[in-house]
């Protein structure tokens, strides 16, 4: 009787523990398409926010992003645009995505350890830019930066203005970073902080950078400053390199080049 009662037990957990799995699995395929379209639609609420066309919250992000940005890829190591009609599918702007691109070896490059300040092991071959459009010129450029932090790799956007020195915008639209520490890459005020900062020196030469702490507004190199994330010292050491790597000779520094000349040239 005691055997019997141990194994009635054990069927029933059996079939209970079953039936959990069964939902939560049907669960999460049922969940994964509005996860992702959750993603997208964040993805896209932080391209229009650092392209400053945020107005509400009601806002169409599909409608708003048709009607404003004009997305291109680039060849990152050239810093040129690539016609769209040379792309594999999987490059083409409509189709790419970052973290799918950099797990592929014939659309990345290694990069030695001291080039690799933003510790991602591999950069892309190739990049999605986005072109904010508006009375038919670009007035930003939102180029997609990521990077490890203290606990994650942070995804996000860093728009800089036409004049290609000027930063508008910083935004993350992915972390796993500490709320309440590194997570304030998050906070309104700090991402504030950004707007207006140089990239570069009159020569082009990188000069942003996170400071340990505030920025003395009366140094010179306050315009080149940004204040660090308090109690957070290795997510702020994360952000500046990342922000500095991506704007570097591995990552925009060519396609930066190649506009400035565009530029000074009259072809853009």
């Amino acid at each position: 009787m005691k055997n019997e009662s141990t194994m009635k037990i054990l069927t029933v957990a059996l079939g209970v523990c079953l039936v959990c799995a069964i939902l939560v699995a049907t669960t999460a395929v049922t969940l994964k398409p509005i996860q992702r379209q959750n993603q997208e639609n964040d993805k896209l609420h932080n391209i229009l926010s650092a392209a400053g066309l945020l107005q509400n919250n009601d806002a169409d992000l599909q409608s708003l992003f048709r009607k404003h940005i004009r997305a291109e890829i680039i060849h990152l190591e050239k810093g040129i645009p690539i016609d769209p009609q040379k792309l594999d599918e999987s490059l083409k702007a409509d189709q790419f995505n970052i973290k799918e691109i950099s797990k592929i070896d014939e659309y990345t490059r290694p990069l030695p350890p001291e080039d690799d300040a933003a510790q991602i092991k591999n950069v892309p071959r190739y990049m999605i830019v986005y072109n904010v459009i508006q009375r038919d010129s670009v007035t930003k450029r939102i180029l997609p930066v990521y990077g490890k932090g203290l606990w994650s790799t942070m995804y996000g956007f860093l728009a800089l203005g036409s004049d290609l020195r000027t930063i508008q915008a910083l935004t993350f639209y992915e972390h796993g970073e500490t709320p309440g520490l590194g997570g304030e890459v998050d906070n309104p005020r700090w991402k504030r902080l950004w707007i207006d900062k140089q990239a570069f020196d009159e020569e082009g030469e990188l000069k942003i950078e996170v400071v340990k702490g505030q920025v003395n507004p009366a140094s010179p190199k306050a315009k080149y400053q940004v204040d660090g994330l308090s109690g957070s010292t290795l997510t702020t050491r994360g952000v500046n390199n990342l922000v500095r790597f991506w704007l570097g000779k591995s990552g925009w520094g060519p396609y930066i080049n190649y506009l400035t000349s565009a530029i000074k040239k009259g072809n853009l």
